[in-house]
C-alpha cells in the first residue's frame, strides 16, 4: 500500500509519520510541497505520486483568525478538500480526512453522534462542515474522523498554554462550561493505522466516525489535571492547581464562537474496532511526562 500523507508537519501529522510507515509506502507532503492555498494543483500532486490512500491532515486551524481570514479557511477547508476528493474519486482510491468538534453548536445536552446535523458556530466549523460535505458528495471511497480537543508532542495547544501561564502567573481563570475530551494525536494516528491495515478487510470502516479519547471534562478541570501532573513530576510552577479559577464562556469573548458542548460519542468507531476508546487522562499523563522528562518545565 502507498499512502500520500498531506499535512505531515501538524501535530496529527506528525504523529501519523511513524504510525502509517509500519505499515505502508509513506509520501508525506507538508505546506511546501503541497500549498492548500492552490486547490487547482492538488490532483496533479496526487497523479504524480499515484497513492492507494491520500490522508489529508492538512488544514485552516487558527479558529479565531478564520473569522477575518473567511475566503483563506474556504480555500484550504473546502476546495482543496473537495478537490482532492475529487482526484480519489476519478482514481478510485481512498481519501481519509479529519473533521472536528466545531461543526455541532454545543447545544445538546448529550455527546454528539455521527448522524447528529451539524450546525456550526464559527467559520472554522462551518467550512469543515463544507469540507465534509464536499467529500461525500464527491462519491469517493472515504474515511472522515471527526475529533475533538486534540493534542500532540510540541506546546501548541491548550494543554501546553496552560502549562506555560503556569510557570509565569500565580493566578489562572479558565473556562469551566466549555466540555469535551483531550484527545491525544498519537491516538488519533493509531486509529487510522488501525482503520488503514483493515481497508480491503470485510470489516473495513468507511464514512464518518467520532474519534475521541473517552471520558470528558471542562477546560478549567482540564488545566488543573495538566498542572497537577506536572507538579507531581517536579516541575516549577508559580501557579498551584487550586488557583485556577473557573469563569464561564459568557464572560471571556473571544472573536470565534466555542461550542459549549464538544463530547464526540464514539460507540459506532469503538464497534467497527471491537475495543473501547481509551479514557482521556491516559495519553495526557503519558504527554506531562514526557514533556517534562526532556526538561522543559
Amino acid at each position: 500500500m502507498k499512502v500520500l500523507l498531506l499535512g505531515k508537519d501538524g501535530q496529527v501529522g506528525r504523529a501519523l509519520v511513524p504510525a502509517l510507515a509500519a505499515l505502508a509506502e509513506v509520501v508525506a507532503l507538508g505546506r511546501a510541497e503541497a500549498d492548500f492555498e492552490q486547490p487547482g494543483e492538488l490532483p496533479r500532486l496526487v497523479a504524480d505520486h499515484a497513492p492507494d490512500v491520500i490522508v489529508n491532515a492538512a488544514a485552516y486551524t487558527a479558529v479565531d483568525k478564520a473569522e477575518t481570514d473567511p475566503d483563506r479557511a474556504r480555500l484550504v477547508n473546502v476546495e482543496a478538500v473537495a478537490a482532492l476528493a475529487g482526484a480519489a474519486r476519478r482514481r478510485d482510491i481512498w481519501l481519509v480526512h479529519y473533521s472536528t468538534d466545531y461543526v455541532f453548536d454545543g447545544q445538546k445536552p448529550g455527546p454528539y453522534d455521527e448522524s447528529d446535523a451539524p450546525n456550526p458556530l464559527n467559520v472554522y466549523g462551518a467550512t469543515k462542515s463544507r469540507g465534509d460535505v464536499a467529500i461525500a458528495e464527491s462519491g469517493c471511497r472515504h474515511l472522515i474522523f471527526r475529533v475533538s480537543w486534540v493534542y500532540g508532542d510540541g506546546d501548541g495547544h491548550f494543554a501546553g498554554t496552560m502549562l506555560r501561564l503556569a510557570r509565569d502567573s500565580d493566578s489562572l481563570a479558565v473556562v469551566a462550561d466549555q466540555v469535551g475530551a483531550p484527545t491525544s494525536a498519537r491516538l488519533i494516528a493509531s486509529v487510522t493505522a488501525e482503520a488503514l491495515a483493515r481497508l480491503a478487510t470485510p470489516d473495513g470502516l468507511e464514512g464518518t466516525y467520532h474519534l475521541a479519547a473517552s471520558g470528558s471534562v471542562g477546560r478549567a478541570d482540564y488545566a488543573r489535571f495538566v498542572i497537577a501532573e506536572a507538579a507531581s513530576r517536579g516541575a516549577r510552577l508559580s501557579l498551584a492547581p487550586e488557583a485556577v479559577a473557573d469563569v464561564a464562556t459568557a464572560d471571556y469573548p473571544t472573536p470565534a464562537a466555542r461550542p459549549l458542548n464538544s463530547r464526540l460519542a464514539t460507540q459506532k468507531l469503538e464497534a467497527a474496532l471491537g475495543r473501547p476508546m481509551p479514557v482521556w487522562q491516559d495519553d495526557v499523563r503519558r504527554w506531562v511526562a514526557a514533556r517534562e522528562g526532556r526538561g522543559d518545565g
